[in-house]
């Protein structure tokens, strides 16, 4: 009976120490990031010049639907995108590879310029950014 109760403990012991070793993945878990455009003249607008900064440099970019990209080399915690195309609020404008998603909220943009179809340059009053997962 003593031999029967000490296998049952020692079972118990090991269920108990394998369960508790993953608390899911450990470290950077690299993904995707995608950048929001809020416009008040959804539209009409043809072009747009961003910013993103981060902590660590973007592992790849792709252009929304629509939209045609032209982009600084990667490599930096700065780059420099021109998307070309109309402009729409609330569309993802511009999807970004990060190194690990759970720092999302460290990317910063920044809109450097709008332009119309006739080229004009807008007032960026109104118009943001957003990074979401």
């Amino acid at each position: 009976m003593k031999h029967l109760f000490a296998v049952a403990a020692l079972a118990a012991v090991v269920v108990v120490g394998v369960s508790c070793g993953h608390d899911g993945p450990s470290g950077p878990v690299a993904g995707t990031l995608s950048v929001r455009l809020t416009s008040p003249n959804s539209g009409a607008d043809e072009a747009i010049l961003v910013t993103v900064a981060g902590p660590t440099a973007l592992t790849s970019a792709a252009a929304g639907p629509g939209l045609r990209l032209f982009q600084q080399p990667l490599g930096g915690a700065t780059t420099r995108f021109a998307l070309v195309g109309r402009l729409n609020t609330g569309a993802t404008i511009l999807t970004i590879g990060v190194g690990d998603v759970s720092r999302a909220n460290e990317y910063r943009t920044a809109i450097d310029g709008i332009a119309q179809p006739d080229y004009q340059l807008r007032s960026l009053d109104g118009y943001q950014l957003t990074v979401v997962r």
